[in-house]
C-alpha cells in the first residue's frame, strides 16, 4: 500500500512529536523498509530524538485504537 493511498489512516496517526516521548522497552529485531527508515531518521534528527523511539510509539499508537476499536464491537 503506497502511502499516498492511506491518507484517512494517515489522518489518524500521533503527530510526529508525539512519537518522540519515553516509555518502557523490550528489545525486538525487526527488519523494515529503507523508505521507513530513512523517513523516521530524518524526523528523528528534525526532532533530536531516536527514530526507533518514534516508530516504537507509532506501534504503541496503533494497538491502543486497535485495542479500543475491539473492546467496543
Amino acid at each position: 500500500m503506497e502511502l499516498t493511498q492511506s491518507r484517512g489512516l494517515l489522518d489518524n496517526l500521533p503527530s510526529l512529536d508525539d512519537l518522540a516521548a519515553r516509555e518502557e522497552t523490550v528489545k525486538v529485531t525487526i527488519t523494515l523498509s529503507k523508505l521507513s527508515v530513512e523517513f523516521f531518521k530524518n524526523e528523528a534528527r528534525a526532532r533530536s530524538t531516536q527514530y526507533q523511539k518514534m516508530i516504537r510509539r507509532l506501534l504503541d499508537e496503533y494497538v491502543q485504537r486497535q485495542a479500543l476499536t475491539e473492546r467496543d464491537e
